[in-house]
């Protein structure tokens, strides 16, 4: 047996990876749709509303070739998870990761296709009559091609680099953040600046704190039987409800831009597309709403108390002083509800004050944003810090070859 004199450095090569794949992430952003009139969207302004789209979006002002951004693969990617989730286990056991990849892509590209044809009819082009028609024709298939492409890549940074499709979603937050605190002064920031501290102290204790179940496991009988549990984080699932929930906040959007486009004299209609923003209270209420349904739901779907009740009772363990099957089943809902629920509160009251001071006129509207991309930021660093130290781990073992 010889011992390999240097071991390979993985941390280093994925790291290096990823910032390949963010640089050519990076470069898309910054190329403009074929034909559209770039000069109408300069100096524009950039709200609540533009800065929460460019989480999954890829730039503020929506005309690159990764304007769709990651949007399409997150919601499609959820949807097909969610069915899964909700197949039986023998059902499961049967779907082969290709078909349900291919699942993914068919909603993917169906999606890819009516936002894209939503995106051009609200872009300004520098051509008229057949002209325009043509620009707009290249410009639809720029953003299918695009959204493909971050697909790609971010399937490619799952396998050899870091963070997966996350790093996208990081690196759009810190570009918003970028774009929030330009050109605000220390007064018109000191407000933000309080909030966003006190929501990266929050997320901070929900991510690093957990709520121990204690265990009852047959097969050990040491001096380490009691110091057996299930663990459940104090926020359940972290921040992915956030991030979905920006997806799914643009789907009632998608609807109405779409009933909009085919009646544009409705009235009612021109009222919900107004009203369908942070910047308006309905809009808020809504986007709270959808915290709420996915924080609890991602909860019981992710660590479902079927699932586990069933594992107990194969393996012969149980929670201490309480009987396996349906008790067991029901401590686990309850637990996990309360939890949720909490976590819910705790995140939509971090999410919705700034934005309702932004309502009510107390704090400009971009600003509204800085607290939010920051409690977000911190929960995807969290997750983000801890894959990179198991990865780490990794490099600090001898490596042996057999001889």
């Amino acid at each position: 047996m010889k011992q390999v004199e240097e071991n390979e450095k993985v941390t280093k090569y994925k790291l290096l990876f990823t910032a390949i794949i963010l640089a050519v992430y990076t470069a898309g952003r910054f190329i403009p749709l074929y034909g559209v009139n770039t000069a109408v969207y300069q100096g524009s302004r950039v709200d609540a509303d533009s800065l929460l789209m460019q989480v999954i979006g890829g730039d503020s002002y929506q005309y690159s070739i990764f304007a769709l951004g990651i949007s399409p693969y997150i919601i499609s990617n959820l949807v097909s998870q969610l069915g899964i989730l909700g197949m039986s286990s023998d059902y499961k056991a049967k779907m082969s990761p290709r078909k349900i990849q291919r699942i993914m892509l068919a909603g993917m590209l169906g999606l890819c296709i009516v936002q894209s044809f939503l995106k051009i009819n609200g872009l300004e082009f520098v051509g008229e009559g057949n002209i325009l028609y043509l620009l707009k024709t290249v410009a639809f298939l720029e953003l299918i091609v695009g959204a493909m492409l971050i697909f790609w890549i971010s399937e490619l940074n799952k396998k050899y680099g870091i963070g997966g499709a996350t790093v996208v979603i990081l690196f759009n937050i810190s570009s918003g953040i970028t774009n929030i605190v330009r050109g605000h002064t220390g007064k018109e920031m000191l407000i933000p600046l309080l909030l966003s501290a006190v929501m990266f102290l929050i997320m901070l204790i929900l991510e690093n704190t957990e709520k121990r179940i204690p265990l009852q496991r047959v097969s050990i009988h040491n001096i380490y039987a009691d110091k057996n549990y299930m663990a459940i984080k104090s926020n359940p699932v972290g921040v992915m409800p956030v991030m979905f929930s920006t997806a799914f906040f643009m789907l009632p959007r998608l609807l109405v831009d779409l009933l909009c486009f085919i009646s544009p004299q409705n009235g009612n209609l021109a009222w919900w597309r107004d009203n369908l923003v942070l910047t308006k209270p309905l809009g808020l209420m809504i986007y709270l709403a959808i915290i709420y349904l996915l924080t609890i739901g991602f909860a019981m779907l992710m660590i479902n108390p079927k699932d586990t009740m069933e594992q107990f009772l194969k393996s012969g363990d149980s929670i201490v002083d309480l009987h396996a099957g349906r008790p067991t089943r029901r401590y686990i809902r309850k637990t996990l509800f309360r939890m949720s629920f909490f976590s819910a509160t705790v995140m939509c009251v971090c999410l919705g004050l700034p934005l309702l001071l932004q309502i009510l006129g107390k704090i400009e509207s971009t600003l509204s944003m800085l607290p939010s991309s920051i409690m977000m930021l911190s929960g995807l660093m969290c997750s983000f810090g801890r894959e990179i130290v198991a990865i780490h781990s990794y490099d600090v073992y001898d490596h042996f070859i057999f001889i």
